[in-house]
């Protein structure tokens, strides 16, 4: 008797398990489902995003637009001279990257032009990029970056772009000593500084204002 309670308990206990695991799969399977469909989602929304979007001065990457937007109460004052200081870090491990222009670049593009979709005139603009770490690759000379990494260099057009509207690029001299770069090997527009620590002290207390680009945590 005692034997035959606990082979159905037994049996009841392995139904319940399996039950279990179907339901878990089930939810699993759901899950990814429902993860896939936001995905899918998102990416489409983010194409038509993009396919509205505006480049009214900086043009090489999708990322560097400025959406239109209705019914603006708050606007810049066009006369004005808006100061820029940008510093970025940004430059990813991953390969494929490598091959596309640079976020931080992309940023730095996009900021410039939403002034001017702002109503901000590229003449009341005054632009210093400055970047350090590993980002500084973006300034490597195309048969440099090449032999480096493989590929040409992406960031080149943008850089020139950056260049025609006189912005300026300063590369950290502490960034070039501790990541061995040599300032031979950057195309001839960058600039080099002591320290990028220094650059952003030195020309925040003229007046510019600060835009950290930084890979997110």
């Amino acid at each position: 008797m005692r034997q035959s309670i606990f082979l159905i308990l037994l049996l009841f206990a392995f139904r319940s398990s399996q039950e279990q695991t179907v339901k878990n799969d089930s939810l699993e399977v759901a899950k990814k489902d429902s993860l896939q469909a936001k995905h899918i989602k998102d990416s489409l929304r983010m194409e038509r995003l993009l396919s509205q979007a505006q480049y009214p001065l900086i043009k090489n990457s999708k990322w560097s637009g400025a959406l239109a937007v209705q019914d603006i109460q708050e606007k810049p004052d066009p006369s004005m001279k808006y100061k820029l200081l940008i510093e970025s870090t940004i430059w990813s491990k991953d390969t494929a990257s490598w091959k596309e222009i640079n976020d931080g670049l992309a940023e730095a593009g996009r900021i410039i032009n939403l002034h001017i979709a702002a109503g901000v005139s590229k003449e009341n603009m005054e632009v210093v990029i400055v970047v350090h770490a590993r980002a500084l690759n973006v300034f490597l000379q195309d048969s440099i970056y090449k032999r480096k990494f493989k590929v040409r260099n992406p960031n080149l057009d943008i850089l020139g772009q950056f260049a025609n509207l006189n912005v300026k690029l300063i590369a950290c001299g502490q960034a070039m000593q501790f990541f061995e770069f040599d300032k031979k090997d950057f195309i001839p527009e960058v600039r080099t500084a002591l320290s990028a620590k220094v650059v952003l002290s030195t020309y925040q207390l003229k007046g510019f204002v600060l835009y950290q680009i930084r890979e997110e945590n």
